[in-house]
Protein backbone atom coordinates (compact mmCIF):
# COMPACT_ATOMS: atom_id res chain seq x y z
CA UNK A 1 0.00 0.00 0.00
CA UNK A 2 1.74 3.54 -1.17
CA UNK A 3 1.84 5.44 2.48
CA UNK A 4 -0.18 8.86 2.59
CA UNK A 5 1.70 12.22 1.74
CA UNK A 6 3.08 11.12 -1.36
CA UNK A 7 2.04 11.41 -4.30
CA UNK A 8 -0.33 9.44 -6.08
CA UNK A 9 1.08 7.69 -9.58
CA UNK A 10 -0.73 8.69 -12.50
CA UNK A 11 -1.94 6.68 -15.14
CA UNK A 12 -4.61 6.19 -18.16
CA UNK A 13 -7.03 3.31 -18.26
CA UNK A 14 -10.22 2.30 -20.15
CA UNK A 15 -13.37 2.85 -18.60
CA UNK A 16 -16.74 0.65 -18.85
CA UNK A 17 -17.60 2.18 -22.39
CA UNK A 18 -14.04 2.36 -23.46
CA UNK A 19 -13.56 5.77 -22.50
CA UNK A 20 -9.59 6.39 -21.33
CA UNK A 21 -9.13 7.87 -17.96
CA UNK A 22 -6.21 9.71 -16.42
CA UNK A 23 -5.54 10.68 -13.13
CA UNK A 24 -4.37 13.87 -13.83
CA UNK A 25 -7.63 14.34 -15.49
CA UNK A 26 -9.34 14.76 -12.77
CA UNK A 27 -6.43 18.01 -10.41
CA UNK A 28 -8.58 20.23 -8.95
CA UNK A 29 -11.03 17.33 -7.31
CA UNK A 30 -10.73 14.58 -4.75
CA UNK A 31 -10.74 11.32 -5.55
CA UNK A 32 -11.92 8.04 -3.96
CA UNK A 33 -9.53 5.39 -6.07
CA UNK A 34 -10.82 2.12 -5.20
CA UNK A 35 -9.29 -0.94 -5.80
CA UNK A 36 -11.45 -4.11 -5.50
CA UNK A 37 -11.20 -8.25 -6.79
CA UNK A 38 -13.84 -8.96 -8.83
CA UNK A 39 -16.89 -7.53 -10.86
CA UNK A 40 -20.12 -9.40 -9.82
CA UNK A 41 -18.43 -11.05 -6.28
CA UNK A 42 -20.75 -10.27 -3.25
CA UNK A 43 -18.10 -7.90 -1.24
CA UNK A 44 -17.39 -6.28 -4.46
CA UNK A 45 -21.23 -5.83 -5.41
CA UNK A 46 -21.82 -4.25 -1.97
CA UNK A 47 -19.15 -1.82 -2.19
CA UNK A 48 -20.26 -0.78 -5.35
CA UNK A 49 -23.68 -0.47 -4.82
CA UNK A 50 -22.96 1.49 -2.14
CA UNK A 51 -20.46 4.37 -3.42
CA UNK A 52 -23.48 4.20 -6.50
CA UNK A 53 -25.80 4.93 -3.92
CA UNK A 54 -24.12 8.16 -2.57
CA UNK A 55 -22.67 9.16 -5.51
CA UNK A 56 -24.34 12.68 -5.40
CA UNK A 57 -23.38 12.98 -2.22
CA UNK A 58 -19.54 12.59 -2.71
CA UNK A 59 -20.41 14.94 -6.12
CA UNK A 60 -21.64 17.68 -4.08
CA UNK A 61 -18.11 17.42 -1.80
CA UNK A 62 -16.29 18.35 -5.03
CA UNK A 63 -15.33 14.44 -5.08
CA UNK A 64 -15.13 11.69 -8.13
CA UNK A 65 -15.02 7.82 -7.27
CA UNK A 66 -13.05 5.66 -9.57
CA UNK A 67 -13.06 2.01 -8.96
CA UNK A 68 -10.17 0.11 -10.21
CA UNK A 69 -10.65 -3.80 -11.03
CA UNK A 70 -8.50 -6.46 -13.37
CA UNK A 71 -12.02 -7.19 -14.99
CA UNK A 72 -12.35 -6.60 -18.60
CA UNK A 73 -14.31 -3.39 -20.30
CA UNK A 74 -16.70 -5.90 -20.97
CA UNK A 75 -17.02 -7.28 -17.51
CA UNK A 76 -17.24 -3.86 -16.28
CA UNK A 77 -20.14 -2.89 -18.89
CA UNK A 78 -22.02 -5.82 -17.39
CA UNK A 79 -21.17 -5.36 -14.07
CA UNK A 80 -22.78 -1.52 -14.48
CA UNK A 81 -25.78 -2.45 -16.41
CA UNK A 82 -26.73 -5.28 -13.64
CA UNK A 83 -26.40 -2.52 -10.98
CA UNK A 84 -27.05 0.94 -12.44
CA UNK A 85 -23.89 1.95 -11.19
CA UNK A 86 -23.45 5.87 -11.04
CA UNK A 87 -19.14 6.25 -11.14
CA UNK A 88 -16.56 5.33 -13.47
CA UNK A 89 -15.39 1.35 -13.25
CA UNK A 90 -11.74 1.08 -14.74
CA UNK A 91 -10.22 -1.85 -16.08
CA UNK A 92 -6.57 -3.21 -15.90
CA UNK A 93 -6.01 -6.52 -16.78
CA UNK A 94 -2.52 -5.79 -16.81
CA UNK A 95 -2.26 -5.07 -13.55
CA UNK A 96 -0.05 -1.84 -13.72
CA UNK A 97 -1.88 0.62 -12.27
CA UNK A 98 -3.03 -2.24 -9.84
CA UNK A 99 0.75 -2.72 -9.14
CA UNK A 100 2.30 0.44 -9.28
CA UNK A 101 -0.22 1.38 -6.21
CA UNK A 102 1.00 -1.76 -4.27
CA UNK A 103 -2.48 -3.42 -4.18
CA UNK A 104 -1.50 -7.03 -5.79
CA UNK A 105 -0.52 -9.22 -2.98
CA UNK A 106 -0.26 -12.62 -1.74
CA UNK A 107 -3.75 -13.77 -0.03
CA UNK A 108 -4.96 -16.93 2.02
CA UNK A 109 -8.30 -18.05 1.47
CA UNK A 110 -9.41 -21.16 3.68
CA UNK A 111 -5.76 -22.29 4.01
CA UNK A 112 -4.87 -21.71 0.15
CA UNK A 113 -2.33 -18.86 -1.05
CA UNK A 114 -2.79 -17.38 -3.90
CA UNK A 115 -2.45 -13.95 -5.35
CA UNK A 116 -4.53 -11.23 -6.03
CA UNK A 117 -6.01 -7.36 -5.18
CA UNK A 118 -6.08 -6.28 -1.73
CA UNK A 119 -9.22 -4.42 -1.62
CA UNK A 120 -7.28 -1.02 -0.74
CA UNK A 121 -9.26 2.36 -0.63
CA UNK A 122 -7.07 5.44 -1.76
CA UNK A 123 -8.44 9.24 -0.98
CA UNK A 124 -6.27 11.67 -3.31
CA UNK A 125 -6.43 15.11 -2.79
CA UNK A 126 -7.02 18.36 -5.33
CA UNK A 127 -2.89 18.78 -6.00
CA UNK A 128 -2.91 14.61 -6.66
CA UNK A 129 -1.65 13.92 -3.11
CA UNK A 130 -2.70 10.57 -1.19
CA UNK A 131 -4.12 11.57 2.01
CA UNK A 132 -6.24 8.42 3.47
CA UNK A 133 -5.07 5.34 2.41
CA UNK A 134 -6.69 1.97 3.78
CA UNK A 135 -6.44 -1.54 3.11
CA UNK A 136 -8.37 -3.47 5.81
CA UNK A 137 -11.09 -2.30 3.98
CA UNK A 138 -15.03 -3.57 4.68
CA UNK A 139 -16.42 -3.61 1.40
CA UNK A 140 -20.62 -2.85 2.71
CA UNK A 141 -18.73 0.29 5.40
CA UNK A 142 -16.25 1.45 3.28
CA UNK A 143 -18.62 4.17 0.69
CA UNK A 144 -20.10 5.65 4.66
CA UNK A 145 -16.72 5.59 5.89
CA UNK A 146 -15.01 7.49 2.71
CA UNK A 147 -18.16 10.00 2.60
CA UNK A 148 -16.71 11.23 6.13
CA UNK A 149 -13.67 11.74 4.76
CA UNK A 150 -14.13 13.69 1.66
Amino acid sequence: MLETGTKAPDFELPDQNGKMHKLSDYAGKKVILYFYPKDNTPGCTKQACGFSERYPLFTEKGAVVLGVSKDTVASHKKFEEKYGLAFTLLADPERRVIEAYDVWKEKKNYGKVSMGVVRTTYLIDEKGIIIKANDKVKAADDPEKMLGEV
